[in-house]
């Protein structure tokens, strides 16, 4: 009984690992494997955001981020929101600038940096 059990185990596992390389090379590859983002700091008030499209199709893609001007601050505290949206074709990569030039002489943060992708439909 014992080794019924354990030769039914054995055949078990020899089929899994048989099975599921073939299964996984399959798999349909998700736009996060092709897509990527990178931000870089540019002069004492720019933040360089970049979206890079490696995929084999068109994506559209947007990006969100706040300035916030004097984030210390309970009187002069200011949030400014921006977005931007991008059509990349195939391997190809956008850059937008996050700028901090509307604090003035205000301390400063960039925050809720947000970025996505999906398929263009066209």
């Amino acid at each position: 009984m014992r080794s019924t059990t354990w030769a039914r185990w054995a055949t078990c596992a020899l089929a899994i690992s048989i099975c599921l390389p073939a299964l996984a090379s399959h798999s349909k590859k998700s736009l996060a494997d092709c897509t990527s983002f990178d931000q870089n700091d540019k002069g004492d008030d720019t933040v360089e955001l970049k979206i890079k499209n490696s995929c084999t199709i068109p994506v559209d893609c947007s990006i969100s981020w706040r300035v916030v001007c004097a984030p210390q601050s309970k009187k002069r505290r200011a949030v400014h929101e921006s977005s931007a949206k991008v059509s990349l074709p195939t391997g190809s990569e956008d850059v937008k600038v996050a700028s901090a030039t509307v604090c003035g002489d205000d301390g400063w943060t960039i925050d809720s940096v947000e970025w996505s992708c999906t398929p263009n439909n066209e």
